[in-house]
């Protein structure tokens, strides 16, 4: 199922290659750009001018706010205790779990291969770097790393703090 008719779509909005997504009564706002191989379920909302790159993958209840850059492959989860069925056995539906809701503040960037625990919030302008795995709340600004991700420098400064380590020298040989 490509872009179903439950999607609401805002002006200039560019999906590379209609047949290749999965998108379902969410929302996109305008002059945003959809990667092949991305997945958007129902409920979930895509702010205005952002982009989202191939092969990710935003579930139910992520906000993602005006100016985000989502990279490659970011997965982005809506549950805290997942399970397949009830203690009985029988096949869980959407009435056995919990939403839990995510929201991606304003003009933030989250770097390819990023997993983004239920609950959290990213804020303003924060920096996710890539492969790191989001547990909780991300201040305005903070650049995050890591597994857990942890905060090491800030957007405004552009340069991360460095903690218990030297920065790697260049020798040309």
């Amino acid at each position: 199922m490509p872009v179903a008719e439950s999607v609401r779509i805002g002006e200039n909005v560019t999906i590379f290659d209609p047949a290749l997504v999965n998108l379902y009564g969410c929302a996109i706002g305008k002059d945003t750009k959809i990667g092949v191989f991305v997945e958007i379920q129902k409920n979930a909302i895509i702010g205005a001018r952002c982009k989202v790159s191939s092969h990710t993958f935003i579930c139910e209840g992520v906000v993602i706010e005006d100016e985000v850059f989502i990279g490659h492959g970011v997965m982005f989860t809506n549950d805290r205790y997942p399970r397949a069925s009830n203690a009985d056995g029988t096949p869980q539906t959407e009435a056995d779990w919990t939403l839990e809701t995510t929201r991606v503040g304003r003009t933030a960037s989250i770097g390819s291969n990023a997993t983004i625990l239920c609950g959290a919030i990213i804020g303003q302008g924060a920096l996710v770097g890539a492969g790191a795995v989001v547990t909780g709340h991300v201040d305005d600004y903070a650049i995050m790393a890591g597994v857990p991700a942890r905060k090491i420098g800030d957007t405004r400064h552009r340069k991360p703090q460095l903690r218990g380590g030297i920065p790697h020298e260049r020798r040309d040989l």
